[in-house]
């Protein structure tokens, strides 16, 4: 179980030094990554033009569908990857201009967390945090103050001396978590953290992930394929297609006004645009005698509780036959989608529609159902 943080824990265990002024935690400016052509075949752009800045302290999220080019994304960050065009600038520093030394440097400075938790077997969960600061050659003393707080923050103190072995996927990844945090970093990176997590276990860890990022001020880039994880801890998101950016914004706004095809393609079913299989088989795209036309209805922030459905019902004198429907949060903000069917001819439909979007809804004519 996670606790609360302490003041003791954020000066023992992670002290986050500050990147004084700085406008962007990461900034990508014009980065492009070719992969060489291998076996005959041709070279893979896996990155094209890509602009992008995490401001300090959010919590960005990437989301793309498999060879969309977020895993070489977060690589580039801590020096992984290195672009072939354009910078990437973490906390100020230029990390494509660095030498190797340089980039051990900035390494310290960015955590990482990976899908398979990549914990060492051999090495007790207290001994897989230590790993980083062995490896940066820490006082014994300094890594146990370090490293005891910081099992304890992820919920783990009673687990400090079991195996990987023993410990459950979501456990495992705990332990990720602590030892990204061990060298006290200002940038947390998260590569698809939750995938191999059963959805309990993710919504624990995001809760996790979002204390961390409130508490402490880190800045965390989020890579996924998952909306309900950009929907869970994102502030901002980004949506990646072909190594391209199509599609930048609040989670709020990119959730309930999806402006390009790849981002609606995500959303259908995590936002109720996905219509019921029972419905799409009766929607036709013509309209006929005796076929009702089908609305949806978005229902956004203060308006997503009006009783609009009876106020239309009464201005028209209409029967709304109501198809499905769905009301939730995103944000923090509530939102809904409500699909109805009115039996009217084409003018009151124009004016229903008129009437609907004068009260802020965003509303579209979906077909007509048979």
């Amino acid at each position: 179980m996670t606790r609360p943080l302490r003041s003791d824990d954020l000066a023992t265990a992670v002290a986050v030094p500050r990147a004084d002024g700085a406008d962007s935690a990461i900034a990508f400016e014009a980065v492009a990554k070719i992969f060489p052509a291998r076996g005959g075949g041709p070279a893979v752009r896996a990155l094209d033009g890509i602009d992008l800045a995490v401001a300090p302290g959010t919590i960005l999220g990437v989301i793309g569908r498999s060879g969309a080019g977020k895993s070489t994304l977060i690589r580039l960050v801590n020096g992984l990857e290195t672009p072939t065009a354009g910078r990437v600038v973490v906390d100020g520093t230029d990390v494509t201009a660095l030498t190797e030394r340089g980039l051990r440097d900035v390494r310290r400075r960015v955590g990482m967390i990976f899908q398979h938790f990549n914990l060492l077997s051999s090495r007790t969960a207290f001994d897989n945090v230590a790993l980083p600061l062995e490896v940066a050659r820490v006082p014994k003393a300094e890594i146990r103050r370090r490293v005891e707080p910081l099992l304890e923050l992820v919920g783990l103190s009673d687990k400090r001396d079991r195996y990987p072995a023993e410990l459950s996927g979501g456990q495992k990844q705990r332990v990720g978590i602590a030892r990204a945090l061990a060298t006290r970093p200002t940038v947390l990176l998260s590569d698809e953290a939750t995938s191999a997590l059963d959805p309990e276990t993710t919504r624990s860890i995001l809760d996790l992930l979002s204390s961390i990022n409130r508490e402490l001020g880190l800045t965390v880039l989020l890579i996924t394929h998952e909306m309900s994880v950009i929907r869970a801890v994102a502030k901002e998101v980004a949506v990646l297609d072909a190594g391209r950016v199509v599609e930048r914004g609040d989670v709020f706004d990119v959730f309930t006004r999806p402006r390009h095809a790849t981002t609606r393609s995500f959303l259908a079913a995590e936002t109720g645009h996905a219509l019921p299989p029972f419905l799409r088989e009766r929607l036709r795209p013509e309209a006929a005698p005796g076929r009702p036309t089908a609305l949806r209805i978005l229902f956004r922030g203060p308006h997503a509780t009006d009783p609009v459905v009876s106020q239309l019902s009464r201005e028209f004198g209409l029967d709304v036959n109501i198809l499905s429907g769905s009301v939730d949060e995103i944000a923090g903000r509530p939102f809904g989608t409500l699909v109805v069917s009115l039996a009217a001819d084409g003018p009151t439909v124009e004016r229903a529609l008129a009437f609907l979007q004068a009260r802020g809804l965003d509303t579209e004519v979906i077909g007509h159902v048979a």
